[in-house]
């Protein structure tokens, strides 16, 4: 078992004995990572272990999906879902890395545009790609496609 997926199980099992909120929520991941585990491991194999990368990946789809839906709800007037929706992606949020202030991200930005060469918004995707890759999980796509933008007109 990876860190990252001993680190959920030890807090499930906390939230368990203290009757926390959060249970239900780690429940979710927990059940989340095992399904993503099942649902790629090869012929013959056995086992329900992500690496932490993997981990990381379904974290960060869970909060992208609890985000959207609290846009949702927000929009729909429901915010009894919203707020709930809002405490999972908080307890989700908890396990992801640390997201990158915009000053960093910008400088970051600026500085893969310079070793790129990036000229204009024709170099977007390569720009976008390098900075994903050098953010590692610290930026949310949609902050950097808006901070590559700005730099690049």
């Amino acid at each position: 078992m990876t860190q990252l997926q001993e680190k959920i199980g030890q807090d499930w099992k906390e939230a368990m004995k203290s009757r926390d909120a959060k249970k239900d929520v780690l429940g979710l991941i927990k059940a989340e990572l095992k399904s993503r585990a099942i649902s790629t491991r090869t012929d013959g194999a056995s086992g329900t272990d992500l690496d932490d990368a993997g981990a990381l990946e379904v974290l960060k789809k869970m909060a992208k999906q609890r985000r959207e839906s609290v846009e949702s709800f927000k929009a729909g007037n429901r915010m009894d879902l919203a707020d709930k929706e809002a405490f999972e992606l908080s307890v989700i949020e908890s396990y992801l890395p640390k997201q990158l202030d915009d000053n960093a991200l910008e400088a970051l930005v600026k500085a893969q545009i310079a070793e790129l060469g990036a000229a204009g918004p024709q170099d977007m995707g390569k720009v976008m790609k390098a900075v994903l890759a050098k953010a590692a999980g610290q930026a949310d796509g949609n902050r950097v496609s808006s901070f590559v933008k700005k730099c690049l007109i």
